[in-house]
């Protein structure tokens, strides 16, 4: 909840302004609080339950929409990668 409330203006903007952006950060603290925890505590930070659903909503889209990481390169791939640049 604490790390929710530093996301508290970039939240309010989102909605005074009609922002159409939130930072990962912020969505990822909102996807905990309303997938981990009980998404009635966004209504413990001043937020009204249909709030609360549209940052849910946000977040959740955004979060299929965002492609995942890279895979990490296997290590024999690194490893060869490294031997031939390496010369003794």
């Amino acid at each position: 909840m604490l790390e929710l409330r530093s996301f508290t203006d970039e939240i309010i903007l989102f909605f005074l302004n009609g922002e159409s952006y939130l930072s990962l950060e912020c969505c990822r603290s909102i996807r905990v609080i309303t997938h981990h925890c009980w998404p009635s505590m966004l209504t413990a930070l001043g937020f009204t339950a249909e709030e609360g659903s549209v940052l849910g909503g946000f977040c959740d889209a955004d979060a299929a929409t965002t492609p995942p990481a890279p895979a990490p390169a296997p290590a024999a791939l690194l490893d060869d990668a490294f031997a031939a640049e390496w010369k003794p």
